[in-house]
This record gives C-alpha cells, structure tokens and sequence, in this order.
C-alpha cells in the first residue's frame, strides 16, 4: 500500500459543533470507534448557530474546516445539526477528504423505522425552520409526514446541568405536548444536545415512540465512511494524545462540561482565535 495513504489511516478524525453538543457525537465515536484519534473544535465564542443566517453559518463552517485541515484530519465530522443543515452540501464539493453530517444518518434511520409514517423532529429554530430533516426523510421514505418544533430552551437547560430536574420536565412536557396529540410514533433528538435528555424524553413520550440519536447514526456512518475509503485505523500506530479539545472561548467551562459526559478525562481545552 502506498506510504501517504497507510500514513492517512493514522490521521485523527475532526470533528466540529458551535459549542458542547456537540461533544455527545465525539462520544459516540470514542464508543464506537475506539481506535481513532479526535480532534474536536467547538465554537464557543459564536454559540447559538441556531438563530444566525445561513450566511454566517457557511462562513463559520469554512473557517472551522480550514483550521482542522491544518491540524492534518483524515475527515469531517459536522457535529451540529445547524451547521449539517445549512453549510454541508454547500461546502462538500470544495472538500479533499470525507465529509458527513449529523441530519442525513438520523434521516435515514427514522424514515426505516417509522410505522405509521408520522415522525417529530426536534431541534433549534434554525434546524426545525431549514426542513432539513423532512427534506432528508423523504428522499428514503416520500410517503413520510414530518412535524417539527423548535425546542430552544433544551440547550440552556442542558448546558446548566438541570437534566432531570422538575423546571427541564415541566418545559419538556410544555414543548413535546403537540406531538403526544398528532400519534407520531417516531422522533429525531435533532440537535447535539438533546441525547443528554433521552432518558426524560422517553418517559414523556412513552414506549410506543422510538427516539433517533442522530449522535448514534452518525458514529456509525462515519464508521462506513472510512471503511469505504480505507481510512480505518487498524490499531497498529498508536499516537498521542488521543483527544484534543480546541474552543473559541470559555475553555475552563467547557472543559468542565465535556468532563461531566465524555468516557475519559480532558485535561484542557485549548483556545485559539479562529477568525484570525
């Protein structure tokens, strides 16, 4: 085999979000994928992307993948449902290197599992209001009524650590309300953040709903994505450091975050100004 292309499998994977949602899809690859080195940038200095034009997301989104490339990533993964909707397809014909998202695996996933052909998508304003997922669902399955509904208070709460507590409840039960009257009898958890409430949402909706974790998905999908270009990292070179954690601000914050979820301990987050 070619020495660049042996070289290329040893090559940490990128992985990018507007903050720490985006650290539950670096979980799932740390599970799933335990021989790969990650190399995870969150944009905590411009969090939300949810309620910012597609514009600006396109434009963060370069900024970002360029940085990644500069660090040697053998792909990409676009950690943020947000940045998936609106940038992904636009920036995809300019990539060298194997690129995916978190809508496209979760789509798919819940457009095969439907029975009844009523699925819920839950996300940011900007997630729900692209009907991304919709778009993405009926490429497998036309047939498909999508409902959607921004659930923007989820992030805070999440981000403050409240993820049983009565006042996140009371909100859920307030925003998933709708759907327990329309007999979906699928939901996407459709922004990073929400597999950290699975647990509380699956008791809200009941058995008789399947939950998406597009986090899930996409680790699989990045898992044949590599395979499909011979980028698996078959074990034998071993590198460290495994993790590196890179933010635009509110490095200790997020350190601290991704410490209360990740299956190993961080050290540090590292700061770098990514406009410059």
């Amino acid at each position: 085999m070619d020495q660049s292309v042996e070289n290329k499998k040893y090559a940490p994977i990128g992985v990018f979000d507007s903050g720490v949602g985006g650290l539950t899809v670096a979980r799932e690859i740390m599970r799933q994928l335990p021989r790969e080195r990650i190399i995870y940038f969150g944009d905590t200095a411009r969090v939300p992307y949810g309620s910012k034009s597609r514009e600006t997301i396109i434009r963060y989104s370069r900024q970002i993948i360029h940085f990644l490339e500069s660090k040697g990533v053998k792909a990409i993964v676009v950690a943020c449902n947000t940045a998936s909707a609106f940038a992904l397809e636009e920036i995809r014909p300019e990539m060298k290197m194997p690129i995916i998202g978190v809508v496209k695996p979760g789509a798919r996933v819940a457009a095969g599992l439907t029975r009844n052909g009523r699925i819920g998508v839950i996300g940011t304003e900007g997630t729900v209001g692209s009907h991304i997922y919709t778009e993405m669902i009926h490429r497998h399955n036309p047939q498909a009524e999508v409902l959607g509904k921004a659930c923007p208070l989820f992030v805070p709460l999440v981000e403050e650590g409240w993820l049983k507590d009565p006042v996140t409840i009371e909100v859920a039960k307030r925003y998933l309300s709708s759907f327990q009257e329309s007999d979906i009898d699928t939901l996407i958890l459709g922004c990073t953040h929400y597999p950290l409430l699975r647990s509380m949402i699956h008791e809200i909706m009941g058995e008789q709903v399947n939950l998406v974790n597009p986090a899930y998905e996409t680790a699989q999908g990045l898992k044949r994505l590599l395979e499909q270009h011979d980028l698996v990292n078959d074990g034998q070179e071993a590198r460290e450091p495994m993790y590196q954690f890179y933010v635009s601000d509110a490095a200790e914050k997020f350190k601290n975050f991704a410490n209360s979820i990740l299956p190993c301990e961080i050290e540090k987050a590292r700061l770098i100004h990514i406009e410059e």
